[in-house]
């Protein structure tokens, strides 16, 4: 059985209003509210776009 992706939180949690994201993490708030109920796939395409997120600001 594989295990399922961990959520990319940092516990840095502080919400952009303007893009809607958490600046820790990335996530839109949708997707940290559906994170448990999402599909490894969900999972995957959120992680990403999270990683390309962090990316881009360091």
């Amino acid at each position: 059985m594989d295990t399922p992706l961990v959520s990319p939180c940092r516990n840095l949690c502080a919400l952009d209003r303007a893009r809607q994201t958490c600046t820790g993490c990335g996530r839109t708030i949708d997707e940290i509210v559906h994170w448990r109920s999402m599909t490894d796939a969900d999972r995957a395409a959120v992680m990403k776009r999270v990683a390309d997120f962090r990316l881009l600001r360091s």
